[in-house]
Parts: structure tokens; C-alpha cells; sequence
């Protein structure tokens, strides 16, 4: 174990600079009498004397002290750079961000655009997968931020609330609800349902119906958006998700119709998880403020 901390090297830096140790004293902020007490005991565990002291005359190095000054010195200001970590040089660090795989085909490639402009010193990664997965991988620190729905995320982790999205029903043009303005839970009841196969997914579709009272017919579990938005064109059920295509066609080619689901309950609060409150500055603070304004400006509503 080090006995030896950062604030002792502090003392010592100080008296060597002020050559007194009342001086060094008002400058580290602590009284003359408990600097002295630290000093003998510093000396105490290194075994050699750092400071020759007179009665009424300025401390004096001696060739030991002067060169551990020296070091502690170093030592000092490489602490504080390590503070400052991301605040001035951002060159070689690295940075994994990770997206829950349905938003990622909406927001992923902006926000690396944005991110490698702003942090041209930082190797930028991402990692797309479900929740649970993507949990996995900040527990692991293998993921420094993710964009995801607040669904699985532990209280370990702090969220910061983004937005929030109410989910749609996407059905065939030729659909007779396809002309609604908007549709309610309540109406989906009876119809054949395309949900996302992602077990969170399932579990919180499956709780907004039973908060209705009532349990959705669900006719696929489709594995990605893409999959969903296919499947509801070519009539094989209501699809709903919370990523609504920009467009007005599947992937495949036929048209396709987003509805909004407007029950209260069903909306779902959109956030970036990390796992501390980020240094002012850092890179994962100015990560941070690139992916709100990317989500922000990316939202259904803008």
C-alpha cells in the first residue's frame, strides 16, 4: 500500500517553491504546525531529509530533497493532466457508442459524421445490438454512452432523458384504419399484430395491453425494423414500433402507412445512458452534448 498521497507531494512542491514552510503552508491551505507534523512524517517513511531547517532562516534543499521535489513534481502535473483528460488534447483516446439496434439505422451515421468532426483526435466505435446485449457491454466498459429506450437499463447507470416517442401502427394502404388520423391500443385488440422479436420489446407490448385489460394477437415477431415494416405492407398484420420509417414504402417496394398510437401509457421515454456524470470538457461530456443535438434534431417531431 502507497502511504504516500498526492497532497503529500503537494506539501513538499510547495515548501521547495517557497522556501518557507509558512509560506507553503498559507499556499496549500493548511497551518504551519500540521505542514511541519506532515513533513517529519513524509521524511519519517522515505528515511533520508528532504529540508535542512534553521530558526529564522528559509528551508534549504537538500540533494535528496531536491530530487524528489523533482519527481513529485512530475508526478503533480501528471495527475492534473489526467484531470483535464479530454479538455485540451484528445489525441489517442478512443470512444464506443452504443445503439439499440432499431435506432440505429436513423441516428447512427449523423452522429458519427458529428462525432469524428468534433473529436478529430478520438478513434470513434459503436456497437449496435438489443438491450440486453448492449447492458451487457457497459457492464463490461466495453461501451462508454448508449442511445436506447429506457427499457432493462439498471439503476446503476445514469439515464438522461432525451425525448419521448409514442409508437405507431404501420398497415397497408389498402388497410380500412389506414386512413385514421390516429389509433389507440384499445383499437388493436382483435387485430393480427407484428411485434419485435427482442424480449424486452415483447414483455413491455405485452404489458401495455394487459394495462388495457386485454392481450394482443400477435402474428410474427419480426427481427429488425425492416423485417416489421415488410411484413405490415404486405398485409400480414399491424405492425408497431417505436422507429417510425421516414418513408411511405417498405423496403420491398409496397406502400406502407405510419398511424400514431396515441395512449399516454404507451409512451416510451428515449435516453443516453453512461455510467458517471462526465468531467466539464471531457471527451464524454462533449460525446454527450453531440449526441443530444444529433437525437434532437432527429426526432419524428422536428
Amino acid at each position: 500500500m502507497l502511504y504516500l498521497t498526492l497532497r503529500h507531494y503537494e506539501y513538499v512542491c510547495a515548501i521547495a517553491q517557497y522556501g518557507s514552510l509558512s509560506a507553503a503552508a498559507a499556499a496549500v491551505h493548511v497551518s504551519q504546525p500540521a505542514l511541519s507534523t506532515a513533513l517529519a512524517r513524509i521524511e519519517a517513511q522515505l528515511g533520508e531529509t528532504l529540508f535542512l531547517r534553521r530558526r529564522g532562516a528559509a528551508v534549504v534543499l537538500t540533494p535528496q530533497g531536491r530530487s524528489f521535489a523533482a519527481r513529485a513534481q512530475a508526478i503533480l502535473e501528471q495527475a492534473a493532466q489526467l484531470e483535464r483528460q479530454g479538455s485540451e488534447d484528445a489525441t489517442g483516446q478512443q470512444l464506443t457508442v452504443g445503439w439499440f439496434t432499431d435506432l440505429a439505422p436513423f441516428l447512427l451515421a449523423p452522429a458519427l459524421q458529428r462525432l469524428r468532426a468534433a473529436l478529430p483526435g478520438v478513434a470513434i466505435h459503436y456497437k449496435v445490438d438489443h438491450f440486453e446485449p448492449l447492458i451487457a457491454a457497459m457492464i463490461a466498459g466495453n461501451v462508454d454512452l448508449a442511445i436506447s429506450y429506457d427499457l432493462g437499463v439498471d439503476a446503476s447507470f445514469m439515464r438522461q432523458e432525451l425525448s419521448r416517442r409514442s409508437p405507431v401502427a404501420l398497415l397497408p394502404r389498402r388497410h380500412p384504419m389506414a386512413g385514421l388520423d390516429h389509433l389507440a391500443l384499445a383499437d388493436l385488440a382483435e387485430q393480427p399484430l407484428i411485434l419485435s422479436e427482442e424480449g424486452h420489446s415483447v414483455r413491455h407490448m405485452l404489458g401495455l395491453f394487459k394495462s388495457i385489460g386485454t392481450l394482443p394477437r400477435i402474428a410474427h415477431r419480426a427481427a429488425s425494423v425492416e423485417l416489421l415494416c415488410s411484413l405490415a405492407a404486405h398485409g400480414e398484420g399491424i405492425g408497431i414500433t417505436y422507429s417510425r420509417p421516414p418513408g411511405t414504402y417498405s423496403y420491398d417496394g409496397p406502400g406502407l402507412v405510419s398511424v400514431p398510437i396515441r395512449d399516454t401509457s404507451a409512451e416510451e421515454p428515449l435516453v443516453l445512458i453512461s455510467h458517471t456524470r462526465p468531467a466539464r470538457g471531457s471527451v464524454i461530456q462533449r460525446a454527450q452534448d453531440i449526441l443530444v443535438d444529433v437525437v434532437t434534431a432527429n426526432s419524428p417531431d422536428q
